[in-house]
């Protein structure tokens, strides 16, 4: 699990170093356009759950007839999502030795830091209109809010796949390869069993909530628990499941000793120096 400081700083680094990578635009529109459809059909979710068969007082006072621009996202989503893994290139802070399915997380993980720029820029909006001209939104804060959950949960399902999570290393070193399997064994089966026990306690409220279309309760009033409660059970059954895979592809890799220049950006230090010098 990460800090959500270290998150922001890891996906803002992540970002930087994609923004020179080959087929940039192509990096960047796909999530893009995965971002648009998935926001119109959140905000627009209790039309989708009515026209589907549901219904509830909450969900009626949301409701408008479904139309075009409805089905286009709902067919846009699973379709940018499809282009969007196959066209997902490694950037060059990112692991080397990953598969097809890990591309997935890869370009959930664009998804996220797509997501960060865009919350930056509703703060930033906010800012200005509240201390520049005095007029405050009323929707600013909530929509930060809610677009900084997204991106909390989406975060651990790629930095589980880029293996960026905080792991301390001081005994796993010291053990022959052989304990070394072993210890990643039992740490995947208790993400595995995590991931099974939260899913069901949880898929019951996580279902009422969004079938009622559970709203935050204030002026702009998102629907926050209708979309973050079962986004959480989606994402864990993701981080788990990337976890087994994991476990698979390292299986018969040679290990992997860690010290304290791990955490030294050498590019980094370069680009530092370049800034303020050689002195």
């Amino acid at each position: 699990m990460t800090s959500p400081e270290y998150g922001l700083v890891y996906f803002f680094q992540k970002g930087l170093a994609m923004k020179t990578s080959d087929n940039a635009f192509i990096q960047w529109i796909f999530p893009l356009l995965f971002i648009a459809c998935a926001g119109w059909i959140i905000w627009h979710g209790a039309t989708y759950i009515m026209a589907f068969g549901g219904y509830t007082d909450a969900l009626a006072a949301r409701y408008r007839q479904i139309n075009f621009l409805d089905y286009a996202a709902l067919l846009g989503l699973p379709v940018f999502l499809i282009f969007g893994t196959f066209t997902v290139k490694r950037a060059e802070m990112e692991l080397e030795d990953y598969s097809s399915i890990d591309q997935i997380a890869m370009f959930v993980g664009r998804v996220t830091m797509l997501l960060i720029a865009l919350l930056v820029g509703v703060m930033m909006y906010e800012v200005v209109l509240r201390y520049v001209f005095e007029r405050p939104t009323l929707w600013a804060n909530e929509l930060s809010l809610w677009m900084a959950g997204f991106v909390f949960i989406l975060a651990g399902f790629y930095a589980m796949q880029q293996r960026s999570h905080i792991r301390i290393f001081l005994l796993y070193d010291m053990m022959p390869r052989g304990v070394q399997k072993a210890c990643d064994t039992v740490s995947t089966f208790l993400i595995l069993l995590f991931a099974f026990f939260l899913v069901y306690g949880g898929y019951g409220e996580a279902k009422a909530k969004l079938l009622r279309w559970e709203t935050f309760g204030t002026v702009f009033d998102p629907p926050i628990p209708a979309t973050l409660k079962p986004l959480v059970l989606l994402v864990v059954c993701l981080v788990a499941t990337q976890a087994l895979l994991n476990l698979i592809n390292d299986w018969n890799k040679e290990p992997v000793i860690h010290t304290a220049a791990d955490d030294i950006d050498q590019d980094e230090i370069e680009r530092l120096k370049k800034t303020v010098g050689d002195n």
